[in-house]
């Protein structure tokens, strides 16, 4: 089902303390935001980024839910080992951070590489995921943004370092606004790109950055699929958003993962970018709550898992509607 969010008003309201707080996890620190209280939502970031990219929508969630927002290791205030920067060792450190904060179920909101993190977490743990909002999600397609593309390549770590240099800036800022002017989506999505760059302060965040997107894309677009596995959503409640003119990971991507999610809800942002959730927090924000509330978090046992796995479309179990209601075949 592909619908158009309402555009009721949701005000974005401080709700407590959204500073970082710190846990020691497996001997590295780690970063995360804590606000709110009620349902646990786990709000994932996506590559080279940090929780700090949530902020215009954590304090209108945390009115009625325990809203958390991690760091990933190697990304913003967290520790930048030289470790596992892959997506399956990020769910595994969200299930662990969760586990510290004694979380045991949680709805996972995962935006790009994030969105590949929420997905990873849910086929490796589905006895903690309730539902999944996947946000202009990785894994759904090779195609992804030249210039993440370009990145994977020999020479990246010295190019991250020229484009924080004030001459690079000058003149990729005034690129940046040439693309804007000329309407082009990239141009849209180059602010928020440029921001991420500029969270890269030493050659440490740099290579721990080169390392994780090299996990899961090189020269050719991405190398990580989440469409092998996504019939395994079936009866778990999920919520893809994009922005039309998403120039990161394109739309189409969208409409891939639709198909293949059975009972998914798309809802596309027009005229929004790689980051819909900044280009209108209050609609994210209501989209969202509804959703929430319009669906029965799912539960699974072992058994029933052992099943899905065996038989990927089970006889006797429809298509799952928003609402969380299933139609009997």
């Amino acid at each position: 089902m592909t619908t158009r969010t309402r555009s009721r008003p949701a005000r974005l309201v401080p709700v407590g303390d959204t500073a970082l707080r710190f846990r020691m996890v497996h001997g590295y620190r780690r970063a995360f935001r804590l606000a709110g209280s009620g349902p646990p939502v786990v709000l994932v970031h996506g590559i080279g980024d940090s929780s700090a990219t949530w902020e215009p929508v954590i304090p209108a969630l945390a009115r009625r839910h325990l809203v958390i927002a991690p760091d990933l290791l190697g990304h913003g205030s967290s520790d930048k080992p030289r470790a596992d920067y892959s997506v399956a060792a990020y769910a595994n450190g969200v299930r662990d951070l969760l586990g510290v904060l004694g979380v045991e179920r949680a709805t996972l909101v995962g935006h790009s590489l994030g969105g590949g993190v929420a997905m990873q977490f849910a086929y490796q743990f589905p006895e903690r995921t309730e539902r999944l909002v996947l946000v202009g999600s990785g894994g759904a397609g090779p195609d992804v943004t030249p210039v993440l593309r370009a990145m994977t390549l020999p020479g990246a770590a010295g190019l991250l370092h020229l484009l924080r240099l004030p001459t690079a800036r000058l003149q990729v800022g005034v690129a940046v606004q040439l693309l804007r002017l000329l309407g082009t989506g990239f141009g849209q999505d180059a602010p928020d790109l440029l921001r991420m760059v500029d969270a890269l302060p030493d050659a440490t965040a740099r290579a721990a950055f080169i390392r994780t997107l090299r996990a899961v894309v090189d020269w050719r677009g991405q190398v990580v699929t989440m469409l092998d596995r996504c019939y395994l959503t079936r009866g778990m409640p999920t919520l893809l958003v994009w922005g039309s003119r998403d120039a990161v990971v394109p739309l189409a991507h969208a409409y891939r993962a639709h198909l293949a999610m059975p009972g998914s809800r798309l809802e596309v942002f027009d005229g929004a970018g790689h980051f819909p959730f900044h280009s209108d927090p209050a609609r994210f924000v209501t989209l969202v709550e509804d959703f929430l509330e319009s669906t029965e978090p799912a539960r699974w046992s072992a058994e029933q898992w052992r099943k899905l796995l065996r038989d990927p479309e089970p006889v006797g179990i429809g298509p799952i509607h928003a609402s969380g209601e299933r139609n009997a075949t």
